[in-house]
C-alpha cells in the first residue's frame, strides 16, 4: 500500500496513517473494551456526523466533560474534524466554575459522562447557552443518549477543511488563582505537539502506553495519546489514578511508557508490597513531569522500575518544551533542554529586558510552533502574558548551567523570601527526602512574625516507618543552609493533589495558616 502524504491541516485527522497501515490493531483498551484503529476512525466519523446534524458547525464550541474514558477521544477529534473548538474541561472542578467555563466558552454543546450527570445537569440548568446535552452510558430527561446518537449515523463523515491558525482546542486553566483562562490552541500547534513527541523521544507504533492521568490535562493528552495515535501506537486507559491499581495494571497491560506527576510516582512507590507481588518491568522510560522534581525521587523510580527517566517541562500554553534526552547526557535534577524549533529566555523578574546568567534564577519565557493564540474574550491577559515579538511568559522560575540545561525551582508565586533570602520549595523537598524515613514531602510558605514568611513542610513517612519534627528539623540543618529549613513539619497520611494530579499547594499553605494562625514566631519553632 502507498500511503501519500496527508493533505488535511486538520487535526482531528491525526491518526490518519495508522487508519490505513493498521486498521485492525487495537489503538485503545479499558477494561474489557478494546477498540482498533477502524473502531475508533468509525465512532469518530459518527459522532462528528451527529453533532453536525444538530447544527454544529465552523468554530462553534463544544464542551467536554469526560471521565477518563475511550469516549473522550472519539469526542475530542470528532469535534475538531466539523472544524468546531473542543473544549476539555476539569471534572474536579466545583458547579460554579464549570458553569463558568460552559458560558465564557460560549459552548453550544456539552457532551458528558454519565458519572457526572449531576455536575452536567447544573451546567445545563446554570448556562443558557448550551443547546443539547449528550449524556454517555446514561439517561436522562432532557438528554440524548449518546449512543443512540451515533448509530443513527450510517454514513461517513467529510473533514472540514480549515487554515493553519483556526482555533483547535480551548483548554482551560487550573484557576488557582481567579477564574480559569481559556487559552486558544491551533491546529497546527497540536499537529507539532504530537510531531514534537514522537520526534523527540523517538516513538514507534510498537509502543504501549498507559494513560493514568486525566485525559483533560496536557499530562496525559499531550504525553501519551495524542504521540500514540499519531505513530500508530497502543494506550491502556484507567479511569483514574490510584496507586495499587496503576501497579496492577502495568503487570497486565505491559506498557513500555507512562507519563505522570511526581505526586503519582511517589504514591507508588510507597506501596512497596504491590511493587513486589506486580511485574513492573516492562518500561522502555518513564515520563515525569508538571510539577518540580526531587532528585531522590527520580533515583527511587530510575532503581524501582529499572528504567530511564525522562523529566519534561511545559505549559498548557506553550506546549511541551523543554525535555531531558531520552538517549544521550542526563543532568540529574534538570528537565533537560529546550525541544527542537523552541526558543526559550530566562528573564530576571527585575528587568525583563536582562537574561539570567547561568546559575542564576529567573522567569521561563518560550517561543515557537506550540505557543496559544492568545485567552479566549481576554485581550488584557493576552497583553500581559505574551510579549510582542512571541515569547510566552510561564511564571516558573528556572535556571540554565553551562550546556544550558534547564532546572525547574516552582513557580513565581511559590518562591519565599524569608528574610530577604530567596528558598524554592524544590531545594527543601530534594533535602528532606534524602531522610529514609521520607517517602514524599511539599513544602509551602508561611506567615513569619520576624522574617515576613518563611518555609513549612508537610512530610508523608514510609509505611512502619517513623521519625518526628524535630529529627527532621535537624537532618536538614545537617544537610542544607539554615535559612531555608523548614520552620514548622506537619505529616501527613498523602500529600492532597488536584484535578491534575498536581500537588494542592493552595490547600497546603491554608492549612498551614490555619494551624498557625498567629504566623512563625522564630527561631527552631
Amino acid at each position: 500500500m502507498t500511503v501519500e502524504k496527508h493533505k488535511s491541516r486538520n487535526f482531528g485527522e491525526l491518526f490518519w496513517r495508522p487508519v490505513l497501515l493498521y486498521p485492525d490493531k487495537v489503538v485503545i483498551e479499558q477494561g474489557e473494551v478494546s477498540l482498533t484503529y477502524t473502531d475508533l476512525e468509525t465512532r469518530t466519523q459518527q459522532l462528528a456526523a451527529a453533532l453536525s446534524r444538530l447544527g454544529i458547525g465552523r468554530d462553534d464550541k463544544v464542551m467536554l466533560l469526560m471521565t477518563n474514558d475511550y469516549r473522550f477521544v472519539e469526542t475530542l477529534f470528532g469535534v475538531i474534524r466539523i472544524g468546531a473548538v473542543a473544549v476539555p474541561a476539569n471534572i474536579k472542578l466545583g458547579n460554579d466554575n464549570l458553569i463558568f467555563i460552559a458560558e465564557h466558552s460560549d459552548s453550544r454543546i456539552l457532551i458528558a459522562h454519565e458519572e457526572l450527570a449531576d455536575k452536567a445537569r447544573a451546567i445545563q440548568g446554570g448556562a443558557a447557552n448550551i443547546e443539547h446535552t449528550l449524556l454517555v452510558d446514561g439517561s436522562m430527561e432532557g438528554m440524548h443518549d449518546y449512543e443512540a446518537l451515533l448509530a443513527a449515523e450510517q454514513d461517513g463523515f467529510t473533514t472540514a477543511d480549515v487554515a493553519d491558525d483556526d482555533v483547535a482546542m480551548m483548554m482551560y486553566t487550573s484557576g488557582s488563582t481567579g477564574r480559569p483562562k481559556g487559552c486558544l490552541l491551533s491546529h497546527a500547534s497540536k499537529w507539532w505537539t504530537a510531531r514534537s513527541g514522537v520526534r523527540s523521544l523517538m516513538n514507534v507504533q510498537s509502543d504501549r502506553a498507559l494513560i493514568v492521568g486525566p485525559l483533560y490535562h496536557a499530562n496525559a493528552l499531550w504525553g501519551s495519546l495524542m504521540p500514540m495515535l499519531y505513530v500508530g501506537g497502543y494506550t491502556a486507559i484507567l479511569p483514574d489514578f490510584a496507586a495499587v491499581p496503576v501497579i496492577e495494571a502495568i503487570d497486565r497491560y505491559k506498557p513500555t511508557f507512562m507519563s505522570g506527576t511526581p505526586s503519582m510516582y511517589s504514591l507508588m512507590l510507597s506501596e512497596r508490597e504491590a511493587l513486589q507481588a506486580n511485574d513492573v518491568t516492562s518500561f522502555e522510560y518513564l515520563s515525569c513531569g508538571s510539577a518540580p522534581v526531587p532528585e531522590e525521587l527520580m533515583q527511587e523510580i530510575n532503581r524501582v522500575f529499572g528504567c530511564e527517566v525522562i523529566e519534561s517541562y511545559g505549559l498548557t500554553e506553550a506546549g511541551a518544551n523543554v525535555l531531558s534526552p531520552r538517549w544521550g547526557i542526563k543532568k540529574l535534577g534538570s528537565c533537560g533542554l529546550p525541544v527542537m524549533d523552541i526558543e526559550i529566555r530566562i528573564v530576571d523578574p527585575e528587568n525583563e529586558d536582562r537574561d539570567c546568567e547561568p546559575g542564576e534564577v529567573g522567569e521561563l519565557w518560550s517561543k515557537g510552533p506550540p505557543n496559544l493564540i492568545g485567552y479566549y474574550k481576554q485581550p488584557e491577559v493576552t497583553a500581559e502574558k505574551m510579549t510582542s515579538d512571541g515569547f510566552v511568559k510561564s511564571g516558573d522560575l528556572v535556571y540554565a548551567d553551562e550546556q544550558g540545561y534547564i532546572y525547574f525551582q516552582g513557580r513565581v508565586d511559590d518562591m519565599i523570601n524569608c528574610g530577604g533570602e530567596n528558598v524554592y520549595p524544590k531545594e527543601v523537598e530534594t533535602i528532606i527526602l534524602q531522610h529514609p524515613a521520607v517517602a514524599d514531602v511539599s513544602v509551602v510558605s508561611a506567615s513569619h512574625q520576624v522574617k515576613g514568611e518563611a518555609p513549612v513542610a508537610w512530610v508523608v513517612l514510609h509505611k512502619g516507618e517513623d521519625t518526628d519534627e524535630m529529627e527532621l528539623k535537624q537532618f536538614f540543618f545537617s544537610n542544607g543552609p539554615a535559612y531555608a529549613h523548614p520552620r514548622r513539619v506537619f505529616f501527613l497520611d498523602e500529600i492532597p493533589v488536584s484535578g491534575t494530579n498536581k500537588i494542592d499547594r493552595k490547600w497546603l499553605t491554608e492549612e498551614a495558616a490555619r494551624r498557625i494562625p498567629e504566623g512563625i514566631t522564630g527561631g527552631m519553632g
